[in-house]
């Protein structure tokens, strides 16, 4: 099957830590801000001629949707390059045990570049092979987390940094999509208009075409037991994300 112009990355699903961490504090092996089954959800509605990057490693060693130079992409509350607490402010590290800014450098090093490197040889690649590459960079998070924002979180949050990430008859099809169904909540460019990868990647003037979904975890998982993955509970959202793929996928540039 030949390949098709879609790429799809999912960076905060990961869940391996790196011997020595764990000991650090309970926060470690709860991973609680994962994005949990985003991978599965992923491979449950892609087609199979499309290239997908799933990340190895807990977004607590490193966070691959931040710049590598750590600067802020939303004002206020966030979250860093290399973290050192969680979404609900629980320390990562005992007091005097954070990362060395040696030890960051070698995080960003072996974990950050590596998925980048992985990330652009597949945008590459695409956009050679057809001209153009659609970039679908796929995320969920707690409906509710205070730390970043107010009250319960749209179902669905397409962002497309504000529009500048990939060409607007893309945004205007997948938020036809959005408006043409009423199973989930939606936003365009609400409190998530796109982190780093989709800010970065996403350059129509240079044939790349990058959108971001992020998914509240209550529309298709108990977030009270977020380690169990539920097919039939997370079915109505597999099926909204196979129209949202496909259109991606026969999308093309005018």
């Amino acid at each position: 099957m030949a390949e098709g112009s879609l790429v799809v990355s999912v960076p905060h699903a990961g869940l391996l830590v790196p011997a020595g961490l764990s000991g650090h504090s309970q926060a470690w092996t709860r991973l609680r801000d994962t994005d949990w089954h985003v991978d599965r959800l992923a491979r449950a509605s892609l087609d199979p001629s499309c290239s997908l990057v799933v990340a190895d490693y807990s977004r607590y060693v490193i966070d691959l949707n931040r710049p590598a130079d750590d600067k802020p992409l939303y004002p206020g509350a966030g979250t860093s390059l290399v973290p050192t607490d969680t979404f609900a402010s629980e320390p990562l590290y005992a007091a005097g045990q954070e990362p060395t800014p040696a030890e960051r450098e070698q995080r960003r090093q072996q974990y950050w570049q590596p998925y980048h490197d992985q990330l652009r040889a597949a945008l590459d690649k695409t956009r050679q092979r057809h001209g153009f590459a659609v970039l679908l960079d796929l995320h969920s998070i707690a409906s509710r987390v205070p730390r970043l924002f107010e009250g319960r979180l749209p179902d669905l949050n397409l962002g497309t940094f504000d529009g500048r990430s990939c060409d607007p008859s893309l945004e205007a099809a997948v938020t036809e999509l959005l408006a043409s169904q009423n199973d989930f909540s939606w936003v365009v460019n609400g409190r998530f208009k796109g982190g780093y990868i989709t800010r970065h990647y996403g350059q129509p003037s240079e044939g790349v075409h990058a959108l971001q979904l992020e998914i509240a975890q209550a529309c298709y998982m108990d977030e009270s037991d977020p380690m169990t993955w539920s097919a039939e509970r997370a079915a109505p959202l597999v099926s909204f994300l196979k129209q949202l793929l496909a259109i991606l996928q026969k999308w093309q540039p005018r």
